[in-house]
């Protein structure tokens, strides 16, 4: 589930709280940097439950309009194609999602349902609700593009929702746009029946990945003074003071792939520092790092510095 630019993300974080944090233990921090990944993970887990949730929730208000005094013909007998959609069935026969739900204790929604109340309203009174709920049946495609689009719609853009994911945990507004994606790309993927097939998506996509991530933190720390001095003559118009600090995080780490990661091209390397440096910096971030970058990949490879394996990686 995670990408080497997220991966990225979560090491530019943990780089700078550690620069302004008093911890100068190193294994603590690595450990901090791995907690945030797994607690991302949490989150895509958190979502899925939530759809699952809120299925829950319009069956118990169809039970509740049952059980009026006074139950209209409507009430006794309502309409369950909201309830029964076959993505909704898919996911709570899931034993691959239900063991990890329970494994990883993810059960918030049960303690703070009044959210989930919120989202079944807002779903109940859209005009895509009151459209899908015209007929009684449906096929598996309608019901899937059904649930990918209140979920796009509806959920993931929630403010309270919002609001809530904050107050649990600050890193999480930052995950929230990839873990939003990684959930509708598995809705995307779903088949009919597939509930005993269907895998859950890993954390890491290989062991490799964890690797990268614990590497590039370590490296870029442990070489921090030498990969400053890197930088002195390519910022001639910029003194240090003037340089943005997550300015100086990205590039120290995109020196350290340039001369500590053999197997990661340098067009990547500056491509993926150059978009971190667009959502994370400065509007002139990009262009001061892409400048700084440049000169040094020029420079390196000039001297022969840049021990890169493989085809095209120069």
């Amino acid at each position: 589930m995670l990408t080497r630019r997220h991966i990225r993300v979560k090491v530019m974080q943990s780089l700078y709280a550690f620069n302004h944090s008093q911890n100068d233990k190193l294994a603590t921090e690595e450990k901090f940097l791995l907690k945030s990944m797994e607690e991302m993970y949490d989150l895509f887990l958190l979502q899925l439950s939530l759809i699952l949730e809120i299925r829950e929730q319009a069956e118990t208000f169809l039970e509740k309009s049952q059980q009026k005094h006074l139950a209209t013909s409507e009430d006794k007998d309502p309409n369950r194609k909201f309830v029964d959609n076959r993505v909704f069935e898919i996911l709570r026969e899931n034993e691959s999602l239900q063991d990890a739900l329970e494994r990883r204790k993810i059960n918030h929604w049960k303690h703070d349902d009044e959210y989930v109340s919120i989202l079944w309203e807002e779903i109940r009174n859209s005009e895509v609700y009151k459209e899908y709920m015209q007929t009684r049946e449906s096929g598996f495609k309608e019901d899937k593009d059904f649930v990918i689009t209140i979920f796009k719609e509806i959920i993931a853009p929630n403010d309270k929702l919002y609001e809530y994911l904050e107050d649990k945990k600050l890193t999480w507004l930052d995950d929230l746009p990839l873990v939003n994606t990684a959930v509708l790309k598995m809705l995307q993927k779903l088949k009919e029946n597939s509930a005993e097939k269907l895998k859950i998506a890993k954390l890491y996509k290989s062991e490799e990945d964890k690797e990268f991530a614990v590497e590039l933190f370590r490296k870029t720390y442990l070489n921090d003074e030498m990969l400053a001095e890197e930088m002195l003559g390519k910022t001639p118009n910029w003194d240090k003071d003037r340089i943005a600090e997550v300015d100086m995080v990205l590039i120290k780490m995109a020196i350290c792939e340039f001369l500590k990661f053999p197997s990661i091209p340098v067009k990547v390397t500056i491509n993926e520092y150059l978009e971190l440096a667009k959502e994370y910096s400065t509007p002139k971030s990009s262009i001061f790092i892409n400048g700084v970058l440049d000169k040094l990949s020029k420079e390196y490879k000039g001297e022969n510095k840049l021990n890169k394996m493989g085809r095209g990686l120069m």
